[in-house]
């Protein structure tokens, strides 16, 4: 279904939003701007602000939300024979091979990584993050495999497929917050990707096959 007329003007105008306080937290640092500056500067009401976003860090984190359910599309998506595992590395060994800057693989990044790493909010925020993908990503095993709400593999299994993404990711916000080249990183991260892939069990690689 096309996007209405409203729908369109709500997103341009979070976008705005977002935009103008990422560019104030990368000037400036997160800490040290306010949601009535914010308001401000984009020419809007602070309770405009907070109807987009409840909470300061989202503005900054504003395309996490993405994030938290990725692991999760890719598993949906997976292929007939193929295992939740291997949709997974799949879908990855595609984002990072494309250099998609939704890996971290984008000009700048330092400069967003120095913003996080100055705000105890936003790592916190961070690790919040990483738990609920593992709560997302393990939701989804128990749908698609009929599993109890009181049987343990689904969690686990989500938890280590958890773990190697945010490893990956990770490793990628280290070298590109280090001044790395994304194309270079891209490459370095494929043989990390593949490496990571083969630590974890036949178990967690063989679990969640999509019957043919």
């Amino acid at each position: 279904m096309s996007e209405g007329l409203r729908e369109r003007k709500k997103r341009q105008t979070r976008q705005y939003i977002s935009d103008v306080a990422t560019g104030m937290f990368l000037e400036r640092g997160f800490e040290a701007v306010t949601i009535a500056e914010i308001a401000e500067a984009a020419d809007i009401s602070v309770n405009t602000v907070y109807n987009y976003f409840p909470a300061k860090e989202d503005l900054f984190l504003d395309r996490a939300s993405g994030l938290t359910g990725r692991l999760s599309r890719f598993v949906r998506g997976r292929e007939p024979g193929e295992s939740a595992a291997e949709a997974v590395f799949a879908g990855l060994y595609e984002l990072i091979e494309a250099v998609s800057p939704t890996t971290g693989l984008v000009e700048g990044y330092d400069l967003f990584m120095k913003v996080v790493h100055d705000s105890h909010t936003l790592k916190s925020r961070l690790l919040y993050l990483q738990q609920e993908i593992v709560d997302d990503l393990a939701r989804t095993l128990r749908e698609e495999t009929g599993a109890g709400d009181d049987e343990m593999l689904p969690t686990l299994v989500a938890g280590q497929l958890a773990w190697a993404n945010g490893t990956v990711m990770g490793w990628i916000g280290g070298r590109m917050a280090a001044g790395g080249v994304p194309a270079e990183v891209s490459r370095e991260a494929l043989g990390l990707l593949g490496e990571v892939e083969e630590l974890l069990s036949e178990k967690v690689r063989k679990y969640a096959v999509r019957e043919a």
